[in-house]
């Protein structure tokens, strides 16, 4: 491969500070939002004492979920040694630091007394993940940013493998704690699964490949850059496994509660009787999040480059939609269905007990998650434009050592 030479974007377009104007609008609607929510208190919102994590936690997980996901770019590259994505980690790393800041500044701001924050940062309850979530969230930024320098220091670039191997396994653990906060929580049904640690590695896999995959067309079509049909092939191909890989998992954790007798209800308000949450599981997360990307980046034949491309994206997109369909059924739907106080009984009172719980998601909360989205793509807007984190081509013959090879016998 030919050595890779990185740049920033230069010059001041109109189309740059156009959606820098855009995203800053939405961080301010989210800041406004987050105000009216802490000044007015949480009934002014669609949460209530049975769903009492709502949209602005589904935009913080997916974020969060997400971000380990973006650095797998970087680690397949670094750690694995494959030379195609070697030119990628630099964007792979920033994306995935952007994506966890915007997830935690939602999840902050939605706590109702950010300063309590504090104390959470300074008082360790170790038997709970929450605690131990801080340390995790907190060390990925630091791990991936001293990742980043080493790649980009020339002289430290002898420690880019050890540094790549320790953010990968910590992604991992990373990952494995968001998905312990519902694996551990005994008291909803939906929830209490091993299975769920690893089909959020799997989710994060498949929703962070999709956003690096945007965004990298983004700043290259922004920046006027070539992207190879080469590198859009092996990342579309890449995105159908991690798609493959959720459906797997989903498949097992909703087969494994139907073996267990005590969780037949659950299932079949998720699966069969769950009006919204049914709906959002088999069309948003199964077809739309699924089975139509995996149609669009295996479909049989060699499709032209702009057709291609078109594709990729496109599932990308797909991707990320069902995502949210899922984390949101993963999150309000486990908690939509009533806590199973005493098995084999019915249970009513003037609390709701027993009852299917109903949300409806409000503005100011979907403000505050959209805020979230805007900050990341804020944070690699700036980064791409005064760091040296895109390369400066990435078309065939930059990156395929073997095109032109090819092109000559040709």
């Amino acid at each position: 491969m030919k050595r890779i030479v990185y740049s920033e974007i230069k010059g001041n377009s109109p189309r740059f500070w156009a959606l820098a104007t855009l995203l800053g609008a939405f961080v301010l609607s989210a800041l406004a939002a987050a105000f009216y929510m802490e000044h007015y208190g949480h009934y002014v919102t669609g949460m209530n004492n049975q769903i009492v994590w709502g949209m602005p936690h589904v935009f913080a997980i997916f974020l969060i979920v997400a971000a380990s996901g973006a650095l797998n770019v970087a680690s397949i590259g670094s750690v694995f040694g494959k030379p195609l994505y070697k030119p990628l980690g630099r964007l792979s790393g920033l994306l995935a630091v952007a994506l966890l800041v915007g997830g935690l500044v939602v999840l902050v701001l939605d706590l109702g007394r950010p300063d309590r924050l504090i104390i959470a940062m300074t008082e360790y309850n170790f038997k709970s993940i929450f605690a131990w979530n801080i340390f995790l969230y907190v060390g990925f930024i630091v791990v991936v940013a001293a990742y980043l320098w080493l790649q980009m220091e020339r002289r430290m670039n002898r420690f880019v493998k050890t540094a790549a191997m320790v953010a990968l396994l910590w992604r991992l653990t990373l990952t494995t704690g968001t998905g312990s906060i519902f694996g551990f929580l005994v008291a909803r049904e939906a929830y209490n699964s091993a299975v769920m640690a690893p089909l959020f590695i799997a989710m994060s896999f498949s929703f962070g490949l999709a956003a690096y995959i945007l965004v990298l067309f983004a700043a290259c079509r922004g920046s006027d850059r070539d992207i190879g049909d080469v590198v859009v092939q092996r990342l579309g191909r890449l995105l159908g496994v991690f798609v493959a890989t959720v459906l797997y998992f989903t498949a097992v954790q909703h087969l494994t509660n139907l073996y267990a007798a005590e969780r037949t209800g659950v299932e079949r308000f998720i699966l069969l009787d769950g009006g919204i949450f049914t709906w959002l599981f088999w069309a948003g997360q199964v077809v739309v999040g699924g089975l139509l990307p995996l149609i669009l980046v295996f479909r049989p034949g060699t499709p032209a480059a702009r057709t291609l491309n078109r594709n990729v994206i496109t599932a990308s997109v797909l991707v990320i939609l069902g995502g949210f369909a899922q984390v949101y059924v993963i999150v309000v739907g486990g908690q939509a269905y009533p806590l199973n106080l005493f098995p084999g009984m019915e249970v009513s009172s003037s609390f709701f007990d027993g009852v299917i719980s109903s949300y409806t998601p409000t503005l100011p909360e979907i403000s505050l998650g959209l805020g979230g989205v805007a900050l990341a793509g804020l944070i690699v807007l700036f980064g791409i434009k005064l760091l040296r984190f895109l390369p400066t081509s990435l078309s065939n013959a930059a990156i395929d050592p073997q095109h032109e090879l090819t092109a000559n016998k040709a």
